[in-house]
């Protein structure tokens, strides 16, 4: 499957002519599965290769890069492409969309209105055009162009959001948002309405419905750099200074000199150190003790210490963050052995699972202090993909079941012992997990 999707993009992006429907062909499928932006990274990689061997200074080739760098969200090195690729109403209109991303908006304005005189998709230039004369402050023309987009039949995604943000700049609030409601019920991906959406909920406090759009908004490139932002600050508001600082990293990898992006990490990094809470920091080390207390520090009778071995699990931090079906997924441990590990836990004030319920302080799992490297939105997509998504076999998919295994991201966590030690889950099905994983370049933990 994987080598399936990777052929349907690097098919897309070698397509003569590189036209309208090649570009759609290709939106749709980095629409349908971000995963994919990784395999357009590697593609344009290939194509630059190509280029140098062959000194291939084509326009068609300069306007498949200037495309792919875009959709990338690398805007800088997408204009410069885009200049070489010529007159074509696309590499106008995808200058636009660079332009207005780097919030350059009277040129964005004139980009797209190129592109619309030159046949690109002409309805939805001129509503990108109408959003860059908005943001540049040309409110009255932009509400000319909505206006006779709407008398044309412009009921698409593109004139509600442009309608919704239209409305939002006159302080219509509710009117704003339930355009952005019909962008994202014909749209559930678009991330202007997102952002637009999110930035609504924001001002008016709703903090979790925002932090969820944001999060939402930067999974698919290329991203608005306000939405790594906003999605900061509230992640600070929140005291989660670590993914705020991950936010901030993200903005300054497209702009370095970016000065709020700058300001606030400096800032952010400053403030991890500075909130110190005397009487939670007494109850946190208690915790981190009992943490760290071995089970085998307790009369369990030896079955429950065999199987709990064999799942290394040592200590009572261990059982915190592992979960009553993870248990009893384990061979030969039932509802007997089950029922002594909660007794057990009971007696010093703790319970199955509940580290996973984020009511515990990060650092007691000590992985958690190591330096975090920044993932890519494409990879948090491929990362939070569901099992059930991956075609393994009906076995091998209830036994992950059983071990709580949801998502690919859960599975790269486990080792292949800790699979094995399911019920029914034997060296084939380890087999199948291990090849599906090499497909996509991705291992088990320790393999």
């Amino acid at each position: 499957m994987a080598e399936m999707m990777t052929t349907d993009v690097r098919a897309i992006m070698d397509r003569t002519p590189f036209d309208v429907s090649a570009v759609a062909d290709l939106i749709e499928l980095l629409n349908r599965d971000p995963s994919r932006y990784r395999t357009l990274r590697e593609s344009i990689a290939t194509i630059k290769d190509r280029e140098k061997k062959e000194k291939d200074g084509k326009a068609e080739t300069q306007l498949r890069l200037g495309v792919g760098e875009v959709l990338l969200g690398r805007y800088h090195s997408g204009l410069e492409y885009l200049k070489r690729a010529g007159d074509l109403g696309m590499a106008f209109y995808f200058r636009g969309l660079a332009l207005e991303n780097l919030l350059r908006h009277e040129p964005a304005a004139e980009s797209f209105a190129q592109a619309a005189k030159l046949g690109y998709d002409p309805k939805n230039a001129e509503l990108k055009r109408a959003g860059a004369l908005r943001r540049a402050g040309k409110i009255d023309e932009a509400k000319k162009i909505v206006g006779a987009q709407q008398k044309a039949g412009g009921a698409t995604a593109e004139y509600h959001f442009q309608q919704g943000c239209l409305l939002a700049a006159e302080g219509e609030s509710l009117l704003a948002a339930a355009e952005f409601e019909k962008v994202l019920a014909i749209d559930k991906d678009h991330n202007g309405a997102l952002f637009e959406f999110a930035y609504l909920n924001d001002l008016h406090g709703n903090d979790e419905v925002a932090l969820d759009m944001y999060k939402r908004c930067t999974e698919r490139p290329p991203v608005p750099l306000a939405a790594w932002i906003n999605l900061g600050i509230l992640y600070e508001d929140d005291m989660k200074f670590r993914d705020a600082e991950a936010c901030y990293r993200h903005v300054l990898a497209f702009e370095p000199n970016h000065p709020r992006a700058r300001l606030f990490f400096k800032d952010c990094q400053a403030s991890k150190g500075m909130y110190y809470d005397e009487e939670a920091e007494k109850g946190y080390s208690v915790l981190k003790q009992l943490h760290e207390i071995p089970t085998t520090d307790f009369e369990l009778s030896v079955r429950s210490r065999n199987c709990l071995r064999k799942m290394n699990i040592r200590t009572l931090g261990d059982l915190t963050r592992t979960t009553e079906a993870a248990l009893l997924a384990s061979k030969n441990f039932g509802e007997t052995s089950l029922a002594e590990i909660k007794e057990m836990m009971q007696q010093k004030g703790l319970r199955l699972g509940m580290a996973l319920e984020g009511g515990e302080r990060g650092p007691i799992d000590h992985r958690i202090d190591t330096p975090q490297e920044v993932v890519p939105p494409e990879m948090q997509a491929l990362l939070s993909k569901s099992i059930a998504e991956l075609n393994f076999s009906v076995r091998a998919r209830k036994c992950m079941s059983k071990l709580d295994i949801q998502s690919l991201g859960d599975l790269l966590k486990r080792t292949g012992d800790e699979l094995l030690e399911c019920k029914n889950f034997g060296v084939t099905s380890l087999n199948e997990v291990r090849e599906k994983l090499t497909t996509m370049n991705l291992k088990l933990r320790n393999d």
